[in-house]
């Protein structure tokens, strides 16, 4: 089961596929180009045809503003791909990548700005799951909020230990913190937009905080935490490996887990809790 959920529903479950006008435009005219003589490549070089595309080679992208061009060099820029957005990987030209956008737009991106890597964390397994795509690559024990049988609903405290949970949905790695009060931390993307229509329903956020949260979620940028909904929902060090229920909503693994995945996770990488 747990290999075929695929890297494909995560992105568009994640609103990272969106209509390519919003996700990639023209090159401006005077974007400054690599010269051709540094980057082109050999007729050694040349790859094979090119291979149909399937989920195996859906990747994203983990750098803003990623020029695409036509050919593998820096002569024909074809468009600008935004951060998150969704290619397939066809091919390689030495240090060039061949790629197909979600619209079908073939092309060329130098050097390798493009990760398949994504999580899944179950709550009822205690368990968080390292992807490659759709293959399994690790697992690891996690601690999880004092309260885990719940999603999270607005923000805890003392008085409130009930709402210390762990948030449920999709989400994303908005930023990484090196210097944590526990250990290193990859600050999650909580509260999405899901979590702020539900609030804004209930009255707990108004509608400017909602549009806040709704705009941070498409720009894959850090959603506003100082509302009723809480925030700083982390993936951070200092777990038991016990998987115990001590967090404030966290996700607290072993420090030398952090340590595995700190070279793996980027700021826009996609992330599944369950229930």
């Amino acid at each position: 089961m747990l290999r075929a959920l695929r890297l494909s529903l995560v992105l568009v479950a994640l609103g990272a596929a969106p209509p390519l006008a919003r996700t990639a435009h023209a090159q401006a005219a005077d974007e400054p180009a690599t010269p051709r003589s540094s980057l082109a490549a050999t007729p050694a070089e040349e790859e094979d045809a090119p291979r149909r595309a399937d989920d195996a080679d859906l990747f994203y992208l983990t750098h803003d503003r990623v020029t695409l061009y036509r050919t593998a060099d820096s002569t024909r820029p074809v468009m600008t791909l935004a951060l998150r957005a969704p290619v397939h990987r066809t091919g390689q030209r030495g240090a060039w990548t061949r790629l197909r956008t979600e619209n079908g737009v073939d092309g060329y991106v130098f050097g390798a700005p493009l990760s398949n890597v994504w999580v899944r964390i179950s709550k009822a397994r205690r368990t968080l799951y390292l992807y490659r795509g759709p293959e399994l690559v690790r697992t690891f024990a996690a601690d999880f909020g004092y309260n885990p049988n719940a999603d999270k609903e607005r923000r805890g405290s003392n008085a409130e230990r009930d709402q210390w949970r762990t948030p449920e949905g999709t989400f994303y790695v908005a930023r990484r913190n090196p210097r944590s009060q526990f250990y290193r931390a990859f600050v999650l993307s909580y509260p999405n937009a899901e979590h702020a229509q539900r609030g804004l329903a209930r009255g707990l956020i108004t509608p400017a905080q909602r549009d806040a949260i709704v705009e941070a979620e498409r720009t894959f940028s850090e959603p506003p935490m100082n509302t009723a909904l809480g925030g700083m929902i982390e993936i951070h060090g200092k777990g038991s490996g016990l998987g115990t229920n001590w967090t404030q909503g966290c996700v607290a693994l072993l420090n030398a887990h952090v340590d595995a995945l700190w070279p793996l996770l980027d700021v826009g990488t996609p992330v599944v809790i369950d229930p």
